[in-house]
């Protein structure tokens, strides 16, 4: 199996190139720093200090007012998100039905703590309340799909199907 080389969004310069048009595109708007912000992020998928510096600079704000409103709202991420978001509840139901076992094999199998994103920026892994199907406890979802009954033998075939 060939090794995909794993190359971090910032380090390209055409995403830079997308940031100064949109930069340009929203920088005499006041108000605009948030849809900037988003774009940013969707063009790098995460948030960097680089980032940062580069969309204060374009759209002439201090670089605390960019980091206010990064660290401000949920949506934006100061580090590398997988390509796959698996939220796995961690809610009364499924805790009862096993879900912390089913949590230390994720983490096993991904090599990532709860909160953080796997070395090839394949998976983020997050600890969540409720997905809101207890009758299937414990319950992992893998972006939209929906793993309920799981097993801790069962985690290593869900993942595959990602990877």
């Amino acid at each position: 199996m060939a090794v995909k080389e794993v190359r971090d969004p910032v380090d390209i310069p055409e995403n830079y190139e997308k940031l100064k048009e949109v930069i340009d595109e929203h920088k005499v708007k006041r108000g605009s720093l948030i849809p900037v912000l988003q774009k940013a992020q969707e063009i790098f998928g995460y948030l960097p200090l680089e980032v940062q510096k580069y969309v204060a600079e374009g759209m002439n704000v201090s670089l605390q007012e960019v980091y206010g409103v990064a660290t401000f709202y949920a949506q934006f991420s100061l580090t590398p998100k997988g390509e796959h978001t698996i939220g796995l509840c961690m809610g009364t139901a499924c805790y009862v039905k096993g879900a912390k076992a089913i949590l230390e094999k994720v983490k096993e199998e991904l090599g990532v703590e709860v909160g953080g994103t796997s070395e090839d920026l394949k998976f983020t892994l997050e600890a969540t309340r409720c997905l809101g199907a207890c009758g299937l406890a414990p319950v992992m979802m893998i972006d939209e799909d929906v793993y309920g009954r799981l097993t801790v033998d069962s985690i290593p075939d869900i993942l595959k199907k990602y990877r």
